[in-house]
């Protein structure tokens, strides 16, 4: 055999060896990818994103406030080293430790309960940061967010449960009031709790009604020590509830976490005020929100705005604290608008809607 050919069939063999080396073996990385991009303003899968029920005066909306998402492998796909190497070419795709999306000590399950709880609260955030920016009253209460598993509360307090009492003092809606309360006991000391039980809350709150005294029960729960410090604890999470004065249901499958929280209030606000506020502009945007109105920074910024800017996007609302990121890949024809709390964001779109956009905060690379 000429030595020509035999070095072209051993380079072959070599390629088609590391090819298959590249394919079998398996590597601890995940990709975050652009995923899909909805309009708040609009429908998807045949249902309005924004479900507002009768009662307020609803306005015909305009252009686009489009919630931005981020599509990653899932937690039991091993990515082999082809497909790693071509993902971390690609500009818009992020290869990642596969801890980072999914920690060892968490199942896949745990983790979707909990992107799913992030979810549900930022809806539950949105729609107070909403009603709070257009001066719409509600009211506000504690409740019991979770119980950990194994802890002195499990069994005798349950999410949903509104906690109205600790030891007879009165929470009303300081969250933060619970601990403090609680922590005042000596591990080992019995707290007792006067709540209104998930069941009969949840009752009230769908048809809009205060909660009756009649249901309320007390609950005696005996504290521990806190590992990391040795205050007494028992075990849950209280955070705020509310009843609102009519129905908003955010109608979206498929979704976990809490970065949509912005765009979800902006979307409200939109729906219930006279001003259109995009202009017919195409808005996209990401953050998290909480009930005061500040935005919080969130993960795979780069592909939420290469997502938004695929769709049509022509700004996009980026959270201050992802700014100096977003800007260092910024998609050509796309401007990022720095926003760091509620406000900043009706400013912004005001100067959108009205064309002055050159007196917008825009996201500067470090």
């Amino acid at each position: 055999m000429p030595r020509r050919t035999a070095t072209m069939l051993a380079s072959t063999l070599m390629l088609i060896a590391l090819l298959c080396a590249g394919v079998l073996i398996k590597v601890p990385y995940a990709e975050m990818s652009p995923g899909p991009t909805v309009n708040t303003l609009g429908t998807h899968d045949g249902e309005p994103v924004l479900d507002i029920g009768k009662g307020p005066q609803q306005y015909k909306t305009s252009g686009h406030l489009n919630m931005t998402t981020v599509r990653v492998t899932g937690a039991d796909y091993r990515m082999n080293l082809i497909e790693a190497a071509w993902g971390w070419m690609r500009h818009d795709s992020l290869v990642v430790p596969h801890g980072t999306l999914y920690p060892d000590d968490k199942s896949a399950k745990e983790v979707d309960q909990e992107n799913a709880e992030e979810f549900s609260a930022s809806q539950e955030s949105a729609k107070v940061a909403a009603l709070r920016e257009l001066d719409v009253p509600f009211r506000s209460y504690t409740i019991v967010g979770s119980v950990e598993k194994g802890s002195p509360a499990q069994g005798k307090l349950h999410a949903g449960d509104v906690v109205t009492a600790v030891d007879g003092k009165k929470v009303e809606k300081d969250p933060t009031r619970v601990g403090d309360l609680v922590t005042k006991r000596e591990p080992g000391e019995k707290v007792t709790f006067t709540v209104i039980p998930a069941a009969k809350a949840a009752k009230a709150k769908e048809a809009r009604k205060k909660f009756s005294p009649a249901d309320q029960r007390d609950v005696t729960v005996t504290t521990r020590k806190a590992p990391e410090d040795g205050r007494a604890i028992v075990g849950i999470q209280p955070v705020a509830g509310h009843t609102f004065p009519f129905k908003i249901d955010i109608k979206l499958a498929d979704v976990g976490g809490p970065s949509a929280g912005l765009m979800f209030a902006l979307g409200i606000v939109d729906k219930l005020t006279k001003a259109d506020l995009t202009g017919g502009k195409f808005v996209a945007g990401t953050g998290t929100i909480d009930d005061k109105g500040k935005v919080g920074e969130i993960g795979g910024i780069q592909m939420k705005t290469v997502a938004a800017r695929a769709q049509g996007a022509e700004f996009f609302l980026t959270p201050k604290g992802n700014c100096p990121t977003a800007a260092k890949d910024k998609p050509d024809g796309l401007t990022l608008v720095k926003t760091a709390t509620m406000d900043d964001a009706m400013d912004a779109l005001q100067k959108i809607r009205t064309g002055h956009t050159d007196t917008l905060p825009t996201c500067k690379a470090d």
